[in-house]
């Protein structure tokens, strides 16, 4: 078994769409960004990139490379997926926590965490996904003026 943690913050501006999971929240302001600031979906990369000792979402998808400015983070985990994990590893389980003052998260969670059952190619009871706010506290989150997102993936072995 391998395990690996993401963590991933952005800044939350106006003129952005908030993007989580891949689902689209109506809101005011959106995460700041090279791709389209899915902190949730670069939580998870950075996750599986990490139990299996490769790197960061950074390393594979630089913000200094014109091909990654706005990409769709969800195409970005299913290239993860093919290239690092079809074959060798299957995702045991992930968990994930998102932290955002507003707004509230509830009515979008079974929409994420069907889009990353269907990129994954895993069940719904393999996933995780929760929301919190940071009661006010948390510098710029708490302000509403920021978005954090973590991970944990398990990874069971074929060959990996």
């Amino acid at each position: 078994m391998r395990i690996g943690t993401g963590w991933d913050i952005h800044p939350l501006v106006e003129d952005r769409k908030l993007i989580l999971g891949g689902c689209l929240i109506p809101h005011d302001k959106g995460e700041a960004a090279h791709s389209d600031g899915d902190v949730l979906i670069h939580a998870i990369i950075d996750a599986i990139l990490g139990a299996l000792a490769k790197g960061d979402i950074g390393s594979h998808f630089p913000d200094n490379d014109s091909r990654f400015k706005n990409a769709d983070s969800l195409l970005l985990l299913q290239q993860i997926r093919k290239e690092e994990l079809d074959g060798k590893c299957t995702i045991s389980n992930i968990d994930c926590t998102v932290i955002l003052q507003k707004p509230k998260l509830r009515p979008y969670i079974d929409m994420i965490r069907d889009n990353l059952s269907q990129v994954l190619n895993l069940q719904l009871d393999q996933i995780s996904v929760k929301a919190k706010t940071a009661e006010g506290m948390l510098n710029e989150v708490g302000t509403g003026d920021a978005i954090i997102a973590q991970a944990v993936v398990l990874l069971s072995p074929i060959s990996c």
